[in-house]
């Protein structure tokens, strides 16, 4: 017996011991999770939607879920432009559709990509809607849960939402619509229809938490926080003396500085830049791993100053992303102070595995100063304090030993809280509840005729 039937079943013999016999064998006849993801962004796509969800599947698999992903090819960070239509790993079943890519770099050209997605995705969902018993999706884009609510209405196939991003939220913050403009408004009242039907909604931070609680508060005993994670096993700790990568691009002599991921509007370079303009007579090397809209500027802006020690990299494999993030002496996370409750930065996690110390750069009230705390492995920043990075990067660069305690610190945190086994654990809880709700209300309804 699959190892999901036989925890189904358990649950629901618990939850059927008071019901006649009758009832009680329907409840174990139920069907296991057989589950739907519907997603854009997979690999060999870099985005760390992508990624994350990718892993995610494949640890739900080996807990014996069979699984099915609905994704497209490889249209944000990509060096492979195909991937395979259909394939097969595990447990995990794998459909990808064609994609746009209409100026993928620019908002208008993101939202027309992420548009045509969507039709293609809830086409999929009308095709595959026999298959299985519920569907996660996810904010990637950001309109994709529209199609778990179309699907619940239609076809009363249960589903879960996973809140990457908090739009419209996010796009009145950058400024990119008026908060009381109409499209604003439209979004928020389908976000409220669409949380209250979810069966589950799951965010990536307690801050978040506060933030979808706030927007929709009849909602806010279905909102689960689950944390993103990184791999302990395939991030390991090593020293750069042994590392190709950082003899590669010199980095071996030099204090290094990383940033690794997306360089996007909710993330806060101009203060990781002032720091820089006070060490750049130090040595010190920044080094800017991946893109992103504020890529491009701020590359300008470092060509403006004459600053001689940024270095920028594109994107980098997955499998070379553990030798990349070990490839320096201090790992880089900020968010801007304007989107802090509407992101979560994942890069914070793979920064944690990599045995490096952290500096994150956040407002006062962000919920990463506690984490950080509990983890003692690094220091935070407000928006703006250049100065205050400036001075902890000279710490670590002077006492190389406090650098290696404070890593080794974030690493045993990560393994404590936030590595797959454990966060597919409290995913498979919350598709199980989702199950066992279902069976429950079918079983009302067979008492009630």
């Amino acid at each position: 017996m699959r190892l999901n039937e036989w925890i189904n079943i358990k649950l629901f013999q618990s939850l059927s011991s008071g019901l006649e016999s009758k009832n009680q064998h329907s409840l174990k006849n139920q069907q296991s999770i057989k589950l739907s993801v519907i997603t854009q962004f997979f690999p060999p796509d870099y985005a760390a939607t992508g990624q994350l969800i990718e892993e995610l599947v494949r640890h739900l698999g080996y807990l014996g879920i069979d699984i099915e992903v609905f994704t497209s090819q490889p249209g944000y960070a990509f060096r492979t432009q195909y991937a395979p239509a259909v394939e097969r790993i595990g447990r995990v079943r794998i459909q990808r559709s064609r994609t746009a890519k209409l100026g993928a770099g620019r908002i208008r050209g993101k939202a027309v990509n992420g548009i045509l997605y969507t039709l293609r995705a809830a086409l999929h969902l009308f095709r595959a809607r026999h298959r299985n018993n519920v569907l996660l999706v996810t904010t990637a884009p950001p309109f994709l849960p529209l199609v778990g609510y179309l699907g619940y209405l239609l076809f009363k196939i249960p589903y879960v939402c996973i809140l990457y991003d908090l739009y419209p939220d996010i796009a009145i913050a950058l400024g990119v619509i008026p908060k009381h403009h109409w499209l604003a408004r439209l979004w928020q009242a389908l976000n409220k229809k669409i949380w209250r039907n979810a069966k589950a909604i799951v965010v990536l931070s307690p801050a978040m938490k506060l933030q979808v609680a706030a927007n929709c508060s009849q909602i806010a005993d279905k909102i689960s926080v689950i944390h993103s994670w990184a791999d302990p096993d395939s991030i390991v700790p090593i020293a750069k003396q042994e590392n190709w990568f950082a003899w590669k691009y010199n980095l071996v002599k030099k204090f290094t500085v990383l940033y690794s991921g997306n360089l996007g509007r909710c993330h806060d370079m101009d203060t990781i830049l002032e720091a820089a303009k006070q060490l750049q007579d130090e040595p010190i090397q920044f080094v800017c791993i991946g893109g992103g809209a504020k890529r491009d500027e701020l590359i300008e802006q470092v060509n403006q100053l004459g600053l001689s020690n940024f270095m920028f990299l594109p994107y980098q494999d997955k499998e070379v992303l553990p030798y990349s993030l070990t490839a320096c002496d201090l790992s880089l996370v900020s968010v801007d102070e304007c989107t802090e409750n509407l992101v979560t930065p994942s890069k914070l996690y793979s920064a944690l595995a990599s045995g490096r110390p952290i500096a994150v750069i956040c407002s006062s009230y962000s919920y990463l100063r506690q984490l950080i705390a509990e983890a003692n492995c690094g220091g935070t920043f407000e928006n703006g304090d250049g100065n205050g990075l400036a001075q902890f990067i000279r710490l670590l660069s002077r006492d190389r030993q406090l650098g290696e305690r404070m890593g080794k610190a974030g690493r045993q945190y990560l393994r404590s809280h936030f590595t797959p086994k454990i966060i597919s654990k409290q995913y498979f809880d919350v598709l199980a509840r989702v199950i066992l709700s279902e069976d429950v209300r079918f079983m009302s309804q067979n008492l009630t005729e």
